[in-house]
């Protein structure tokens, strides 16, 4: 296929708006798939996609599409659409030339339409601006419109109008795909590059790596080198995505496809790297992918404390696929060895360890989730804390910092009042408000990150009926009076249930934990205290009594004094049991609360 006759896009939107439909509808109506083939979600291969309803990979597919008698091949991926995979988001936008810019009719620009909108004309691609579900009764594409040219700055004829549940305007998408993006710019008579956008690992034949290629030719056979691993190795096959892998004879530049080369050590393939020819080593590396931050942190640690190695292998592969995931290893006095995971938010959190109890099968213990924090040191050093445990002595902290985030919140204008409430309530600085229209309105907050990473989302949704959604950037680390709280089980800390909060909270959330944990730690022979503590302070305390023998049972008549002594020697009995004894936490102890350790907010 000729390079002017390659067109490379993707499909972007906020989350629920269509993007995979519409994708479904583009192989059908190409002929990639039969209609007996078709089934919706074709290119959510995941069975947490299709349970959920929504892409968390993206999906790359190649398909053919004949305009005015010239045949063009496609090559479309589908992306995510919720803020915790913006960054599988960000790697599709590089690997082609244009995108098409989804938007409800019935629900209008959303928040996540606005950042991926912005993100888009950051790489300079070219957008096509669409309406999805003209079809349903509450659909308003007029007015959308108007919101996409305010907040987008889109043209209004440019915008067109489709429904892919019943095909009305597909064509004209494809047809808008061919004469509004450009060719790819490679050359394919240049030294073989390809960017590595994607991988996943098969059992039998090792990485499989999805790949965009910059400029040249890559065949089977050929010996190639990933430029930032240094490693070479023999290509076995490789092809296109239609949808399912199809061998090809050879890769040109400007064409997205797989290569398989018998890679079984994981650390050879990086997302971003370069792969060349072992004879072309000194070809420049193309520009890769900025490396994500992760956001949010919690401990994994294997149910059967046997299983450590299992839960490091799945950790492996799972990170070879999702390179925003990041994991090292970590000790836990109650839970034993385990690994300390870093992801983008909460929900890339859940997928996460929903992934590796399924594609794993390891059962995973989760300690409470927590963000960055910086401190700086009455040396003047400054640290970079991920977990409780990392946060030294009060006395020697100088400073704690939190990260803020600002939030945009698009919700209806009759909700404003609540939601500017719920985040003075959780210490936001008012920046602005924006009016799409008379009844939906832009809202934008500063926010401390750990105050929106649990259950923030979930308040939005309520307070605003369904109808409100955000999205947030990182903005910097700002002083806050934020105090390390601690959780001990008859005087012992239990790290795993250690936290970071603000001052104001610790004793609401403290005396919550103490209560949950009173109602799921077993009575043992001795008195068990369980206390929450700021350092040296007992805020809160709840005590489990002792399981008590009847030791008096038998003695029948005669002095008290015989009563007294038994009572005497058991009590005695029982102050030293509690100075040796160690309490058994269970399992389930650590789920209830860690699972619930955020509804003393509500």
């Amino acid at each position: 296929m000729r390079i002017d006759r390659i067109r490379n896009f993707c499909i972007i939107a906020h989350i629920d708006h269509g993007k995979s439909t519409l994708a479904d509808r583009l192989l059908l109506l190409t002929g990639a798939i039969t209609p007996r083939e078709f089934r919706e979600q074709i290119l959510d291969d995941m069975e947490l996609e299709r349970e959920r309803g929504i892409t968390i990979k993206s999906s790359a597919v190649n398909f053919r599409f004949s305009l005015d008698d010239v045949e063009y091949s496609l090559n479309l991926i589908d992306t995510p659409g919720h803020v915790d995979f913006s960054y599988e988001v960000s790697r599709s936008l590089t690997a082609c030339e244009g995108a098409i810019l989804l938007v409800d009719a019935s629900q209008g620009v959303e928040a996540q339409t606005i950042a991926n909108a912005y993100q888009a004309q950051n790489c300079e691609l070219a957008i096509i601006p669409v309406i999805s579900k003209i079809d349903l009764p509450s659909a308003h594409p007029d007015e959308v419109t108007r919101e996409m040219e305010h907040l987008l700055g889109v043209v209004a004829d440019e915008v067109l109008l489709v429904s892919a549940k019943t095909g009305e305007g597909v064509e004209e998408v494809l047809r808008a795909v061919i004469e509004r993006v450009p060719a790819p710019s490679g050359r394919p008579d240049r030294p073989p590059r390809a960017l590595i956008f994607d991988s996943v690992f098969d059992e039998y034949r090792g990485v499989i790596t999805y790949v965009r290629m910059a400029d040249g030719r890559l065949k089977p056979g050929d010996e190639i080198l990933m430029l930032q691993a240094q490693a070479e190795y023999e290509v076995t096959e490789l092809g296109r995505f239609r949808p399912r892998m199809t061998p090809l004879d050879e890769l040109v530049a400007g064409e997205v496809g797989y290569v398989i080369a018998n890679i079984k050590v994981l650390a050879d393939v990086k997302i971003g790297d370069t792969v060349t020819l072992a004879s072309s080593a000194d070809v420049q590396p193309l520009r890769g992918y900025k490396e994500p931050q992760a956001m949010v942190f919690c401990g994994f640690f294997p149910a059967d404390r046997y299983d450590v190695n299992d839960l490091r292998g799945a950790l492996e592969k799972l990170a070879l696929n999702d390179c925003s995931f990041t994991f090292e290893p970590e000790t836990s006095d109650a839970l034993g060895f385990g690994f300390q995971c870093g992801f983008l938010g909460l929900l890339h959190m859940e997928i996460t360890r929903a992934r590796l109890e399924r594609e794993g099968a390891v059962e995973v213990v989760q300690t409470a989730p927590t963000v960055t924090y910086e401190i700086r040191t009455r040396t003047g050093d400054v640290l970079q804390v991920r977990s409780p445990s990392e946060v030294p002595d009060a006395g020697d902290i100088e400073e704690f910092r939190e990260p803020i985030v600002r939030v945009s919140f698009v919700l209806p204008a009759a909700s404003i009042g609540p939601l500017m409430k719920l985040c003075e309530n959780r210490r936001g600085k008012y920046v602005r408000t924006e009016y799409l229209s008379t009844t939906r309105v832009v809202l934008v907050y500063d926010l401390p990150f750990g105050e929106i990473v649990f259950d923030f989302y979930d308040r939005l949704k309520s307070l605003t009926r369904g109808y409100g959604t955000m999205d947030y950037d990182f903005v910097g680390y700002e002083p806050a009076d934020l105090v390390k709280l601690d959780i001990l089980v008859a005087t012992r800390p239990v790290d795993a249930l250690s936290s970071i909060v603000h001052r104001d909270k610790a004793y609401h959330k403290g005396r919550f934990i103490v209560r949950k944990l009173r109602k799921e730690i077993d009575r043992h022979l001795f008195e068990v205290p369980i206390q929450a503590a700021i350092g040296s302070n007992v805020i809160a305390r709840e005590t489990i009594a002792p399981l008590r023998k009847n030791v008096t049972a038998k003695c029948y008549g005669g002095d008290v004094t015989r009563k007294r002594k038994l009572l005497e020697r058991q009590k005695a009995g029982k102050k030293r049991m509690k100075q040796v004894g160690r309490v058994s936490i269970p399992q389930e102890a650590f789920l209830a609360v860690l699972g619930t350790a955020d509804e003393e907010t509500k």
